[in-house]
């Protein structure tokens, strides 16, 4: 069983958390921590003039709110949020924070992922950790 784990959550249509989460769940030793993470993409310089002012201050006030919520529901649960590129930010993150294993739900790839890469494909192929993944 693990002691620290790590597990990327992301707000949209096409992943469901509860799959990453459950699992998190059944592989955590007593007592270990459970931290959810979210990447937030760094906007372009040329976007931010078209969003209005604070949008990025209330984005991340809510998705903090929402992982904290999330974060009650599991044992040993925290969260946390960053800024940057999801495969890479995941990564350096585990490392950083001495994560033994990253749980990590990923989408039925299709047939661009073949060319560009998924974010659980790079995580699975430059983690220094363990990595489940879910479905």
């Amino acid at each position: 069983m693990y002691k620290n784990i790590l597990v990327p959550v992301a707000f949209d249509d096409t992943h469901d958390n509860s799959s990453a989460l459950n699992a998190a769940r059944a592989l955590v030793d007593e007592g270990g921590t459970i931290t959810l993470l979210h990447v937030m993409d760094a906007v372009p310089t040329y976007a931010v003039s078209y969003l209005p002012a604070g949008y990025r201050t209330t984005a991340r006030d809510g998705i903090i709110s929402e992982l904290n919520v999330t974060a009650d529901s599991v044992p040993g649960g925290k969260s946390d949020v960053i800024e940057g590129h999801p495969g890479t930010s995941i990564v350096e993150y585990a490392n950083e924070k001495g994560a033994d294993l990253i749980v990590v739900a990923s989408h039925r790839p299709g047939f661009s992922d073949y060319f560009l890469g998924s974010t659980a494909a790079r995580v699975v192929r430059h983690a220094q950790c363990a990595v489940h993944v879910t479905r």
